[in-house]
Parts: C-alpha cells; structure tokens; sequence
C-alpha cells in the first residue's frame, strides 16, 4: 500500500505525496508550488522520483521545474496536453499504466475541465488522483471540454470501486456543497456531509480525500440519473447528460 500526504499549496490548492515504503519511490501529484512539496519531502526524508501532473493550468504545474530541478524526478503528463505542459519525461494516454514502486497505476482520460486532463488510479491502494475533474461535492468547470465529455469523464469514475479515496485539486468544497443543498435540501447524508465539511475547516483540517462512496451520495454531479434529482431541476423526462449540463449551470451562476 502507498502511503498518502495530502499537501496544501497555494490559497486553495493540494497537491498529494504518494510513498512505496518497500522501494523508497515517491510521486507528487500536481506541483502548485514547491515549497511546501519539498517541505514535506524533507520532513519525512523522502526522495521524489516522479511528477505526475493531471491538467496545464498554471495552478497545478507552476512549481514543476523547480522541483524537477531540486529533484531531478522524471515528470510524467498527457501526451495529449505536452505543448502546453512542462517538458515530460514520459507521455501518457488512456489506458497507459506507471508504476510507482511495487503498485501499478492507470491513466483515466477525465477530458472536460480541460481537453487532455487525465486522473491517475491505483487501483491496490485504492487511490484516484482527479485533480479539477472530479471534485469533492462537485466537478470542475467546464473550461475547454462539453457538458457530454465531462459527464462521460465522471461517469468513467464513477463505476470505480466505492471505497477508493477521491484525491481532488482544491479546497472547494464548502461552497459545492452549499450548492448542492439548493438541488438536495432533504438528503440525509449531504447534510450530514455539510456538517462535518465545516467542522473540518473550522479546525484548519483539509475535507479531501473522500471517498467514492460519499461523493456517489452527496455529489449532484454522480447523480444526474436520478429521477428525483432531474425533478428537481424541472427535467423529470431528459437524458442523463442534459440534466448534468443543466446542473453545471446552475452551479455557473451559483
């Protein structure tokens, strides 16, 4: 099993430490940052050996050459997004795996935040890295990609088992869920999910990783397909996708 640092960076961004304690390896996710990355390195006397990184925005790559420069880590992205991202050492595509350590990793093409955004899995230590796809109570916006693409992108993680940790790029999740009550204000367990989001923060405490499971229960975005839901945005008769897409309106003007 990998062991899991999760690492705030910036005013509202994680990037995540991943560790085989068998090799040694360790792999970043996202480099919004280095200094707080190379300060949780040091503190734990870890060498990184890889950058993994999920989308070309400048808050998830800006500390990328610094920390490969410290490093010297291979940096791994989608091949699709390689003129835009960092120079890579390797380039990935759907359906490519990694390894970090002793535990195989798959790549998830997560399309619709951004075109060529990618999510890595690793599947033993039941761990998904989404970055701005899959977000705690919500998903991200849609920048680049269709409604279509980024409900197909969900719906992809969605069959994933439920108890895999949900890994996500930012600490949003407060105001998802605020939004998602506008659609749920009866769901037992988003309110329960509410309470302990603020909790949490008022503790100083990150609210991510969370499981499949409870996005699966709370995250309006995983549950389009649901009759009551597309009731409630006024779409009791429309496909799943049209009903996401009102959803991430919503959310838009929110």
């Amino acid at each position: 099993m990998l062991d899991l640092v999760t690492i705030p960076c910036l005013a509202d961004n994680y990037a995540y430490l991943i560790h085989d304690p068998a090799t040694g390896q360790t792999a970043v996710i996202d480099v919004p940052e280095p200094g707080p990355i190379l300060a949780a390195l040091s503190a734990r006397q870890w060498q990184l050996s890889h950058i993994l990184i999920t989308h070309h925005h400048d808050d998830h790559i800006q500390g990328v050459d610094t920390l490969r420069e410290r490093t010297k880590a291979q940096v791994l992205g989608a091949a699709a997004d390689a003129h835009r991202l960092p120079r890579l050492d390797i380039a990935l595509a759907e359906g490519d795996s990694l390894r970090i350590g002793a535990e195989t990793g798959a790549v998830i093409d997560v399309s619709g935040h951004t075109l060529g955004h990618i999510a890595f899995h690793f599947p033993q230590s039941r761990l998904l890295f989404t970055a701005d796809s899959l977000m705690a109570g919500g998903c991200g916006r849609l920048f680049e990609g269709t409604a279509r693409q980024m409900h197909a992108s969900l719906q992809k993680l969605a069959v994933l088992p439920p108890e895999t940790l949900v890994c996500s790029g930012h600490e949003y999740t407060a105001s998802n869920l605020r939004f998602a009550l506008t659609l749920e204000p009866d769901n037992s367990q988003l309110i329960s999910r509410v309470a302990e989001v603020a909790e949490k923060r008022a503790q100083g405490r990150p609210t991510v990783p969370a499981t499949l499971a409870v996005e699966l229960a709370t995250n309006p975005y995983l549950r389009a397909h649901l009759p009551a839901l597309k009731t409630a945005v006024g779409l009791p008769d429309a496909e799943d996708v049209v009903v996401f897409a009102e959803i991430r309106s919503r959310k838009d003007k929110f």
